[in-house]
C-alpha cells in the first residue's frame, strides 16, 4: 500500500524515473543508481564570488573541496552556517577550502547576507544558473559535496556540518 501511494505521490507532484527526491534530513534518496560516484571526476563550475571574479572547480586544484549548496531563504541552510564556521576555523591551514555555492537569483541581497553574517570560505552565487545543480541531481538544500585536491568526487552527498562525523572524516583525508 505504502509503495502505491507514493508512486501516485511521485506522480502528482511530476517525479519521473531517475530523479531524486530532497528528504527534510537534506539528504537525497535516489531510485535509480547513482550517476555520480566518488572517484569519477565532479562537473565543473564557473561562478562569480563576492569581488564578482569567476571562480571555476579548476581553479581551486591542489586542495580538498567541501562544496555547500544554500539559499538565504533556506531555514535549514541558514541553521548550518554557525557550524561551516566552526569546522572552517577548526579546519584552518589544512588544504581544503570551503565554498559556499548560493542558488539565490538576488545578487544585492546575497551579497548583503554573506557581508552581514560575515561568512568565510569561498562565496559563490550561481544567481540562477543551475547546471550544477542539474549535474549532481540536487532537487533540494542543503546539500553538501565534498572534492579532492584533482576535482574528483570523494562524496556527493556528503555529511553537513553539523554533524560530527563530517569534522572527523575531514581530518582522515589523505595529505589533508
Amino acid at each position: 500500500m505504502t509503495k502505491i501511494y507514493m508512486f501516485f505521490v511521485l506522480v502528482l507532484l511530476g517525479f519521473s524515473e531517475g530523479q531524486a527526491i530532497a528528504s527534510t534530513s537534506g539528504s537525497v534518496e535516489k531510485n535509480v543508481a547513482d550517476t555520480l560516484k566518488a572517484g569519477m571526476a565532479s562537473p565543473d563550475f564557473r561562478y562569480r564570488d563576492v569581488n564578482g571574479k569567476i571562480v571555476t572547480l579548476k581553479s581551486l586544484r591542489g586542495k580538498y573541496v567541501y562544496i555547500d549548496v544554500w539559499a538565504m531563504w533556506c531555514g535549514p541552510c541558514c541553521a548550518e552556517i554557525p557550524h561551516l564556521k566552526e569546522l572552517e576555523r577548526k579546519m584552518r591551514g589544512k588544504k581544503i577550502v570551503f565554498v559556499s555555492m548560493s542558488v539565490d537569483e538576488s545578487r544585492k541581497a546575497w551579497l548583503k547576507y554573506v557581508k552581514d553574517n560575515k561568512m568565510g570560505g569561498v562565496q559563490l552565487n550561481a544567481e540562477g544558473k543551475e547546471e550544477f545543480m542539474k549535474a549532481y541531481h540536487i532537487n533540494g538544500i542543503p546539500r553538501f559535496i565534498l572534492l579532492d585536491k584533482k576535482g574528483k568526487i570523494v562524496d556527493a552527498d556528503m555529511t553537513r556540518p553539523s554533524d560530527p562525523e563530517t569534522l572527523k572524516r575531514l581530518l582522515e583525508l589523505k595529505g589533508i
